[in-house]
């Protein structure tokens, strides 16, 4: 055995007793019939000792994780220490971009599925970043966690109730940041509607909508490498919302979700599958493996989530049709209603004039409610790049609160509930659209968390 895959070895050994340590301790307190035993104390607000340097690792440096490298290299207190992928196309690429950047050159990991624990045993890694594909994302994120790293996943945070759960017990038990990088919440729109709705100008929140509609069905032609490689097989898996967080996290961080409010129970239903199997038959040889698949995942998938408060949320998925991209990102409250793409408002109070009509002019509204992040950092973020500049500004954000010694803006009980709307969609859709409960990952703690500031 070698000294790194030892001292692997050992601390996850260490970590693993830990737990077990802890399970056999914990209480009952504050849990509802539906949580297991806290394995240590609640992470919600968790700050660590400010890092003068964060030292940097990435697992996966392919199509998600070649960004984080850019970001990561941009940024100031940031090392980037090493990478880990077992494409060596992808490392090579990697690893120069750092060079150009004028940073010193990551060590790289890849010999096979489980280098990246070697990469774990070291003791100058702060924090991992993990891009890789969805079924990864759980162990190694606990892995990450077990180690003594903080963990920085990227969505979903894990697609099944149990593994959510896990990492749960995980981040409490080591106390260590397991925080999933949902991107959108850092869009300067999103930002600005949060801004908004701080203030009071939607009124009382009723309803939401969120969305992930953006036809992908091209990525079916990655046969050997990029998303779609492994991202397609979901399909012939899956009748249910297979990514639901891109819209869905905005729209629960306006609602104050896990932070006095909580999402309830949700019912859900699924069109057709028909896209995928005419695709491939449109576009791939009769005898091609895209042919011999079997797509069960519906076309269209809508939910309906009820929170604690009463309030409404609808969270569609739709890869597959051929229509504009859109997430909705609908919020109506007492006062009057904000929606995306294309933006526009209508208040009863404060608006430009009739709330019959829409209002499609956001200069104003920027100019008064742009969110102080997105003034502070909008222009450098923009000039970065990545999904209109919010890749960067929340790696930014990521790295200024770990060097600050600030909560983190998402922790481990905000991805598990957004990311449990894939398992439980899943069940529902099969149980007739029947409602299924949302587990209280918070154990009960989501009545005293303080909602997110807007942050300078």
């Amino acid at each position: 055995m070698s000294d790194f895959n030892r001292r692997s070895f050992l601390k996850a050994s260490a970590a693993g007793a830990m737990l077990a340590t802890l399970n056999a301790c914990s209480s009952t307190g504050n849990q509802t019939s539906s949580a297991p035993n806290a394995r240590g104390r609640s992470v919600m607000g968790l700050t660590v000792a400010p890092m003068p340097v964060v030292r940097a690792a990435i697992i996966g440096v392919g199509q998600r994780g070649v960004g984080f490298v850019r970001h990561l290299c941009n940024l100031e207190g940031v090392e980037l220490k090493a990478i880990c992928d077992i494409d060596p196309q992808v490392t090579e690429r990697a690893v120069k971009i750092a060079l150009e950047q004028g940073r010193p050159k990551p060590d790289v990991y890849g010999k096979n599925d489980r280098h990246y624990l070697d990469m774990l045993a070291r003791d100058d890694i702060d924090i991992v970043i993990i891009a890789t594909p969805w079924r990864w994302h759980h162990p190694m994120a606990k892995d990450s966690m077990l180690a003594g790293k903080h963990a920085f996943v990227e969505v979903p945070m894990a697609t099944t109730i149990e593994d959510l759960w896990d990492l749960v017990d995980t981040s409490e038990a080591t106390q260590k940041n397991c925080m999933m990088m949902e991107n959108v919440c850092y869009g300067r729109d999103e930002l600005m509607v949060l801004n908004m709705v701080r203030q009071g100008v939607f009124g009382e929140l009723l309803h939401g909508e969120a969305a992930y509609i953006h036809e992908l069905r091209w990525q079916m032609k990655e046969i050997d490498r990029k998303t779609g490689s492994w991202r397609t097989y979901h399909h012939t898996r899956t009748n249910g919302n297979l990514y639901p967080t891109h819209g869905l996290g905005p729209v629960a961080q306006y609602m104050n979700i896990n932070r006095g409010d909580k999402f309830e129970y949700m019912s859900s239903m699924s069109s057709p599958a028909l896209g995928r199997a005419a695709y491939a038959k449109r576009e791939f040889p009769v005898d091609h493996e895209r042919n011999q698949l079997h797509y069960i995942s519906g076309d269209i998938n809508t939910s309906i989530i009820k929170t604690h408060l009463g309030r409404t949320i609808m969270v569609q998925h739709d890869t597959t049709t051929p229509r504009p991209y859109t997430r909705h990102n609908l919020i109506q409250g007492t006062n009057g209603v904000f929606a995306g793409f294309p933006n526009r408002i209508a208040l009863e109070e404060g608006g430009s004039g009739s709330f019959h009509e829409w209002d499609y002019d956001m200069q104003k509204w920027y100019q008064k409610y742009d969110h102080p992040l997105w003034t502070r950092m909008g222009q450098e973020a923009e000039r970065n790049g990545g999904h209109g500049g919010m890749d960067f500004l929340m790696v930014w954000r990521m790295i200024y609160c770990l060097r600050n010694g600030v909560p983190l803006d998402q922790d481990v009980y905000d991805g598990a509930a957004w990311s449990a709307v894939f398992p439980l969609s899943k069940a529902s859709v099969a149980d007739r659209g029947n409602s299924k409960d949302f587990p209280d990952f918070t154990r009960g703690q989501w009545q005293h968390g303080n909602p997110l500031g807007i942050a300078s």
